[in-house]
This record gives structure tokens, sequence and C-alpha cells, in this order.
């Protein structure tokens, strides 16, 4: 009885702050509201542009509903978590098919989409490589790179056809009992665009959602002017801002090697690993940053890119007609940026 109780209150609440937000302000001037929690590792923050005067309630439950879809994501795709839906897939032993929730079918099948596209350059199999490479949950076991012997066998476990995802059956089953799946790479993206379709079922329709340096962005600041969206330097160890980009109804994920890496016997060694060759990127010191109205397909189109790299990688993006900037080491000391055509325009030093 207490649950349906707050089930209801719920609903009045969201009943009464799109309401309000529709028909009682008018004309009324809009203020931000900052709400903000712990999420995948992380932390998150939304900035919601509400008329003046909006309920206290209407405002606490637009963060309850951020943090309950972020939460909801988390519990089902962290590798980190041993009792979410994917560490018990990924511990299951059956090569058959085995239903998931519709949300990690839904991820799954775009990660399938990107990897195509993307020649292999995606591929959410490449867990057992990201854990010899000592980026997984159990963190760095080894004093030595992996060998070559070891990498071979690890390989034989990755691929795109590796697993297999029957978006209509709503099941995904492994090719070997042995695969690992890391939805690290998009999982975050996606549980953004969850919560923002909540936040905005809320009857919020302006604000900017951003968890661990991701954005997904909607409507306009009070004043009328876009949200923004940072693209800093790839500069280990600092914080300096290279572009300034205004979003739209979008998201921007960035991906590169300078913030999660180590350095070993004077190597460095980042935590992007390259599906095809079981290898740490050669690239190094650079970003990419990839818009796109999906948080989820950003996020994965980040990372897929990042692996192919400042040459492959644009001209693929171009070729799709993805809005991407690669940041890349001058010759002079500094930073160059490498738009493709549709980003282009939209860089403010």
């Amino acid at each position: 009885m207490r649950t349906l109780r707050s089930l209801l209150a719920l609903a009045a609440v969201v009943a009464l702050g799109t309401l309000a937000a529709r028909f009682f302000y008018g004309e009324r001037p809009h203020l931000t509201h900052t709400m903000g929690g712990a999420t995948m590792g992380t932390t998150w923050s939304l900035k919601v542009s509400l008329p003046q005067g909006a309920p206290d309630e209407w405002v606490a439950a637009i963060g309850d509903t951020a943090q309950s879809k972020l939460d909801r994501i988390e519990h089902l795709m962290s590798t980190w978590d041993s009792t979410s839906e994917l560490s018990r897939f990924n511990r299951s032993a059956s090569t058959s098919p085995t239903p998931l929730s519709p949300e990690t079918i839904e991820v799954l099948a775009i990660a399938s989409e990107v990897g195509e596209r993307s020649g292999g350059a995606f591929d959410v199999t490449v867990a057992p490589l990201v854990d010899a490479w000592g980026f997984g949950p159990r963190g760095r076991e080894q004093a030595a790179p992996p060998s070559s012997d070891m990498l071979s066998d690890l390989r034989s476990l990755v691929g795109l056809d590796r697993l297999r995802v029957d978006a209509r059956a709503g099941t995904a089953a492994k090719a070997d009992p042995r695969v690992v799946v890391d939805l690290s790479a998009i999982a975050k993206g996606y549980a953004m665009d969850r919560a923002a379709e909540g936040v905005q079922r809320m009857g919020a329709t302006d604000f900017a959602l951003e968890v661990g340096g991701e954005v997904r962005a909607r409507g306009t600041k009070p004043d009328g002017s876009p949200w923004r969206v940072a693209v800093e330097a790839p500069t280990p160890g600092s914080r300096t801002v290279f572009h300034l980009i205004d979003l739209g109804n979008e998201a921007a994920a960035t991906s590169g090697d300078y913030r999660n890496f180590y350095e070993m016997d004077g190597v460095r060694y980042g935590h992007i690993i390259d599906p095809r060759s079981g290898l740490p990127v050669r690239w190094k010191g650079y970003s990419v940053t990839v818009l796109h109205r999906e948080a989820a397909r950003a996020d994965a189109w980040a990372t897929a890119l990042s692996v192919l790299g400042p040459e492959e990688g644009l001209r693929l993006a171009d070729s799709l007609g993805l809005a991407a900037l690669f940041v890349l080491p001058a010759a002079n000391g500094g930073f160059v940026a490498r738009p493709t055509a549709p980003m282009a325009g939209r860089l403010e030093p």
C-alpha cells in the first residue's frame, strides 16, 4: 500500500511539473537549477532551466529521476558490479541464447552497428584484452606487459563474430564460454540518453546533463543562449580549454589516452585497446570528440575513431557525415584541430 501511495505521489509531482511548465508560468523568467550525484565510478551534474517559482518538489523529482535512470543502467551494465546483469552474463558458461533486459539488448545492438561500420575498431568483446593490459576491474596485476603468446590466445575470444545478438528475440549468445563483454565505452552515453529522456518527461525542456565529462543538451540556457561544451587540450595532468562548441539537442563525447595510462620501462600504455591487434593504440597525446543526437552513439564513435587514428578515423568520419574533431599534437609543441566538415564551422577557440 505504501508503494502504491509513493507511486501516486510521484505521478502527481510529474503532472504538476508538466502542467506548471506549460500553463501556470507563462512568460516568467527562467532560472538555472543545478543538481548532481554519483554514478558509474564518476559524477553527474544536471543544469536545468525552469520558470521562476517552480515548486521545490518538482525540482527534486527531476533530480531523482535523473539519478534513478543512471542507477538503472549502471546496475544492468557495470563490469565493476558483480551483481549486474552484464557480470552475470560474463560469468555464464552457456553458449545458448540468453534473455537480457531491453536496455542491454539495445546497447549491444548499437555496439554491433558501430562495430560493423568501423571495421571492428569498436568491439565490446575486447574485455579480455583490456584486463590483460591492466585497465579492467582487477587493475594491473603483472609487472610486465602481456606476452605475445598471451595476447594471441586472448584475441581468439575477441571479435564481432564472438557475440550474437538477436534484438527481436531479446537474447545474446557467446560463441565461446570464455567471451567477456565490456560496455564501458557506450553504457555511460546510453545512460545519459535514458536520463535525459526521463528529465524531459518530467516537463523540463531546457537542460544540460554531464556525466564524467560527456554532455547531453536540450534547448537553451535561461538567457536563450546555447549550452556549451569545452574540449580540453589532451595534456596529462592539466585541464586547459582548447575549443568551445555550442550544443543543440545533441550530445558530445570525447575519447583519448591522456588521462588513463601508465608508463613502464619508459613506454606509455594507454587504456584504449585496439581489438584488432590486441595492443594499446599507437597514437599518443590526442583526443577525439564526436557530436551526435544520441549520447550512446557519440560515446561509441569517439572510441572507434580513437582506435582508427587521425588519418583513417578522419576519413571514415567524413564519409559517414559524423561531426568529429581530432585534437592532435602540433610540431611547435601545442595542438592542432582537425575537424570533419560537419564540425568545422562549430569550433570557437
